[in-house]
């Protein structure tokens, strides 16, 4: 079974705000296994344009981590993110090798 990932670019506009999407999201990303392999940090940019925060979930499979996107647990922590970030989120399968 091939790993997936959500990665996403992320600039919060209101950092306190954005502290009850991490509270929140936490119900979904504990039910669908999701694991955190990056969650903002230091970074140096090579190329192209690139938001403040960059995070990357694994997940078991492509159709847990799409699952977990569309739940209703998610669902819920994304509404409270909107008004407090800017973002980029793409759900990709792993590669098998």
């Amino acid at each position: 079974m091939t790993k997936a990932y959500w990665v996403a670019h992320v600039d919060v506009t209101d950092p306190q705000a954005y502290e009850a999407y991490r509270a929140a999201n936490a119900e979904a990303f504990t039910k669908y296994g999701a694991k955190f392999l990056v969650r903002g940090g230091p970074f140096e940019q090579r190329e192209g344009q690139v938001r403040a925060r960059t995070v990357v979930i694994e997940f078991p499979d492509l159709a847990t981590a799409r699952a977990c996107y569309d739940s209703p647990e998610y669902q819920h922590a994304k509404s409270l993110r909107e008004p407090c970030s800017t973002g980029d989120l793409i759900i990709i399968e792993g590669w098998a090798g």
